[in-house]
Parts: structure tokens; sequence; C-alpha cells
């Protein structure tokens, strides 16, 4: 089902301004807030739990957090907790890292690509409270089970880019986290691999896509908001600008290119509140339409 989240970004806002933005989005209605992990600006799981208790409605996503920097069963465990303590509300993702990051910390793995083929179906299978026993490369787990896992295990998300990502998302992940900055023309090839990928590994369901995008509400939101994407070539077709009727509008190239979740980046900094009221509103326009 297509719908719309929104961002908030460590790069233009500090953790000092989370709780405001937090309640800004859900007195907003905006049902969905994305946020990332990034060396070395914001942590993910204090992050969303924070964000969960001062909520009552708003589902959080994290896309993402690195997998180097935490033991599978770590991540598992805090996903566990945070699904109990607040039942379908999380959407947790994980990913690479940047792998500069990584080398700074000394979790930089020589194999990213198997990381993630071993660490995202232990993850799943450790939140679907099965006992797990891993020898792999990078994930080693020996009869680990969770005694609390979530009673409903909540979607596990993979971020991906290239194109052997993109297709090992589909194989282990439930979902996949896009970065911003793409035409609806490269969705359409990631979200196509992503699916192609999935069904040749025998997996069924549907895979839920998430992609940013880069977007600008009110005065001089063309040239922000092209100004965000950078020298790519055709800027245009890589954001979302105008007024809340025109970015649903035009955010249905998006969903046409096999996009589930529309994830609204802002532009630059700004008043973030305002923000997540248009983007509530393109929401309500975008559940309008597929209604």
């Amino acid at each position: 089902m297509t719908r719309i989240g929104a961002i908030f970004n460590p790069y233009t806002h500090s953790p000092d301004e989370f709780r405001d933005a937090v309640r800004a989005a859900e007195s907003g209605g905006l049902p969905e807030l994305w946020i990332w992990e990034d060396c070395f600006r914001q942590s993910a799981f204090a992050t969303v739990g924070a964000a969960l208790a001062w909520t009552e409605a708003l589902r959080i996503g994290i896309g993402i957090a690195p997998m180097p920097l935490r033991n599978v069963a770590a991540t598992a465990m805090e996903i566990a907790t945070v699904e109990r303590l607040f039942p379908g509300r999380l959407l947790p993702g994980v990913g690479h890292g940047v792998l500069d990051w990584m080398g700074q910390v000394g979790s930089r793995v020589a194999s990213p690509l198997t990381l993630m083929r071993e660490y995202v179906p232990a993850l799943r299978g450790l939140l679907a409270g099965d006992q797990m026993s891993v020898d792999g490369r990078y994930v080693t787990l020996r009869d680990v089970r969770l005694d609390y896992p979530p009673v409903a295990p909540p979607l596990v998300y993979a971020a991906a880019e290239g194109p052997k990502t993109l297709r090992l998302s589909g194989e282990v992940g439930d979902g996949t986290v896009l970065d911003s900055g793409h035409t609806a023309g490269e969705y359409a090839i990631a979200t196509a691999a992503i699916r192609e990928a999935r069904a040749a590994s025998g997996r069924t369901g549907d895979h839920d896509v998430v992609a940013y995008v880069v977007t600008a509400f009110g005065a001089g939101a063309e040239a922000r908001a092209i100004a965000d994407v950078g020298d790519k070539p055709d800027p245009a077709e890589r954001a979302l600008w105008g007024d809340p009727a025109d970015v649903a509008a035009d955010a249905q190239r998006f969903f046409d290119a096999g996009v589930d979740d529309v994830v609204l980046l802002p532009s630059s900094r700004g008043d973030i509140a305002e923000f997540y009221r248009a983007a509530a509103e393109v929401s309500k326009l975008v559940g309008a339409h597929v209604a």
C-alpha cells in the first residue's frame, strides 16, 4: 500500500531538537517518521525509544542502523524490547554503514555483502523467536534464543544501493530502504531487481520498498529542492516540491516505479514542524487517492 513518511535529518537538526520535532510530527498527523544513525551524530535505538514514548500513534522507522557496530544478538534484543513496549510502531532497518566511518571505529568488514547475508537472516530468525546457531564469517551464534521475542515480529529492512546489494536485500530482508537522489526510472530498475531476487530465492509475500526523496514546500521550493539534489543530471526528476497537492501528485511517479513508501527528506534546515504538517497533508492526499 502506498504511503508517505518524513525524515528527521541529523545533519540539519540536533538531538536537542528531536522531542519538539517528534511531537510536531504526531500533532500534525504524520503517520511515519524516519531517523538514521550516522557516526557520530545520533543513536538509533535511544532515539526511537524516546520518540515512541512521547507519542501514541506515530510509527518510527530506522533507516538505518549500521550492522558492523553491533552484534546481531544485541540488535535483536534492542528491537524486541522496543517492539514489546510499543507494539507495531517500529520499522527497523540495518545497513552496511559508511565504510570510512566503520573503519574509524575498527568495525569495517572486508565483505559487507557477506555480513548482510549472515546478519539479516539471523536477525529475522531471532525476532521470530527461533533458536539460532550460525557459524559464519562475521556472525556467530550458538543456540541463541530471545526470552522475550516480539509477539508479532516487525519487518526487517535492509539498506541497498548497488546492484548486488539491491538483489541481496530482496533475498534476505522483508523490505529495502533506498537512498535519496534517484529518478523514478532508477527506482524502477532497483525495485525490479529487488523483487526479482526475492522471487528467485523462493521467498513469497510482499517486499516493502522505502525511498527517501528530497522535498521542499513553500517559497522558493523548486530552487531549494534542486540545489539539495546536487550536480546529478536531471535534478528536477530527483526531487519533489510545491504545495502538498503538488507533492502528492508528483510522488505518484515514484509509486509507479514500485516504491511503497515515499519518505520526504527536508531539502534544507528550516521550520521542521511546518514541514511535517505539510508532509501529513501529502499523506492524507495520497491516502485519499488510493482509497
